[in-house]
């Protein structure tokens, strides 16, 4: 058998990892940090459990993509899903309106049109348009004979300018745009594509995750197990060990070597980079993802709701402050919060009252430079109360939407970009990654190849981030070395 050491057990990482199991490789993940799972972990405080990155998922209904890939994995079988109100998966509240986006087409055009009576045709445009762009990927349509060409079209058009193209209700044009805190979109800079991507995987179906996004990384450890593999926490990869032609092994902060004939590593390209001397990566190449610019990260409020005093909210809210749902990753202190994301976790099956939820915004890793170098648990009683002043403002902000929420809040925890990076390993505490941007589409476009040939990336840096973008990512990373192997029809007898 060939081994494969994989570094990094994110999503993406782990995928890799079954896919290459099931295909004859003696796999072995490697993970830094006491817990696999990189943003599909979750914490516990006493009774309560809190999700930290995947928190909800879509396309998951039999016949959709996400369904089939999960399939072909071996891992649907180890968790359940709660579905999300689909005539209002997803509501952004703008301006003082509520905007409910809705499963399928005709739901969510019937459903904006009540407050846009006059601009059915534009939605019907719109959705239609994102059907098109989304069919255009091979992986999310599962259909091998796609139209490339829209999709490098609609990496270079920003949001902002499609949707304005076709919409030309100004407030309209708004609340379409009102999932940006999905992707850290930016007004003029976030491809089309992005978006049309991402809003299609949440339109086909939404759901959270009953008992956290962390069970489904168990599943697929328990598969690499199963099959053979290892997943090996507290094993911090400090080299890339090569020869003249090829990657040989991975080398750990201890010493240990682990001989290799693939190397696969899900860690972010910049943190990559920096474990690779080898020659046969340019210098141009290096410097291209050393500096490629990332996503906006996030301060996260966990709340611990008073028992039986919340009612269960099968929806996401988006709310926006100001008088543009763009720009608000640009703030002072005085304008922040400009937005927030609510959204509650799912403890059991149909639950009437919620016993946790949680509050994100932006938070530019600018505000953390008083701490860099520490770690958690060891910053100091200054950055407990700069995260304490925070947390109530972001509070105090929620409260304006949803009155007395405040006061069925027995307890609050907070993490700021520091913490992200700290468990994530992503530099600047990055949401997502490497950003896309439609003026170098070059620098945020990474290909899983490099120029060591048995060294390949995966991740949410390669080819988009979230549950499908990065399970896609892996499929594309994993058929760089399953020459015979057609991913796509395995893909499509699960559908």
């Amino acid at each position: 058998m060939k081994k494969c050491v994989i570094i990094g057990s994110g999503l993406g990482g782990l995928a890799c990892g079954c896919i290459l199991a099931k295909n004859d490789y003696e796999v072995t993940v490697l993970e830094q940090g006491e817990q696999f799972g990189g943003c599909l972990q979750c914490f516990r405080r006493g009774d309560t459990i809190f999700e930290t990155g995947m928190h909800y998922i879509g396309s998951a209904d039999s016949g959709q993509t996400l369904h089939a890939i999960l399939k072909f994995l071996g891992v649907s079988d180890g968790f359940r899903l709660a579905r999300l109100d689909p005539m209002g998966y997803d509501v952004v509240s703008f301006q003082g309106g509520r905007f409910r986006f809705a499963n399928g087409r005709d739901n969510f055009i019937d459903t904006l049109a009540e407050h846009f009576p006059r601009r059915r045709d534009e939605l019907a445009r719109y959705f239609g348009l994102i059907k098109t762009v989304a069919s255009s990927s091979a992986i999310h349509s599962l259909n091998k004979n796609v139209d490339l060409n829209i999709q490098a079209e609609y990496q270079r058009r920003s949001v902002n300018e499609v949707i304005g193209s076709l919409v030309e209700e100004p407030l309209l044009r708004q609340v379409l745009a009102g999932i940006l805190p999905l992707y850290a979109g930016e007004e003029n800079h976030t491809p089309f594509s992005t978006h049309a991507l991402i809003f299609d995987f949440y339109n086909q179906s939404a759901f959270r995750i009953i008992g956290g996004s962390s069970l489904i990384a168990k599943s697929m450890v328990d598969v690499i197990k199963g099959l053979g593999g290892k997943v090996l926490v507290r094993h911090k990869a400090e080299k890339i060990k090569c020869d003249d032609t090829h990657a040989t092994a991975v080398i750990t902060s201890d010493d240990e070597c682990f001989p290799a004939d693939l190397v696969i590593s899900s860690i972010h390209p910049k943190l990559t980079m920096r474990l690779v001397e080898s020659r046969l990566l340019r210098p141009a190449y290096r410097y291209r993802l050393e500096n490629a610019r990332n996503t906006m990260a996030a301060f996260t409020v966990y709340l611990k709701f008073r028992k039986n005093t919340v009612r269960y909210m099968d929806s996401n809210l988006y709310y926006f402050r100001g008088d543009s749902i763009w720009g608000c990753e640009n703030y002072d202190q005085d304008s922040w919060p400009k937005y927030l994301l609510y959204m509650h976790f799912c403890h059991e099956e149909n639950p009437a009252y919620a016993q946790a939820g949680e509050i994100i915004t932006y938070m530019s890793f600018d505000e953390m430079k008083p701490w860099l170098g520490t770690h958690v648990g060891q910053r100091g009683e200054s950055y407990e109360d700069f995260k304490r002043r925070k947390a109530e403002k972001v509070i105090g902000a929620l409260s304006e939407e949803v009155p007395g929420i405040s006061e069925n809040i027995e307890q609050y925890y907070t993490s700021t970009p520091l913490t992200y990076l700290d468990y994530t390993g992503t530099p600047e505490g990055s949401m997502y990654g490497v950003a896309k941007d439609v003026n170098c589409v070059g620098a945020g476009r990474i290909s899983p190849r490099t120029n060591i040939p048995n060294l390949l990336l995966t991740g949410q840096s390669i080819t988009m981030h979230g549950m499908l973008g990065v399970l896609a990512g892996s499929l594309v990373t994993c058929s760089e070395v399953l020459k015979n192997c057609d991913i796509i029809s395995q893909l499509r007898q699960y559908d």
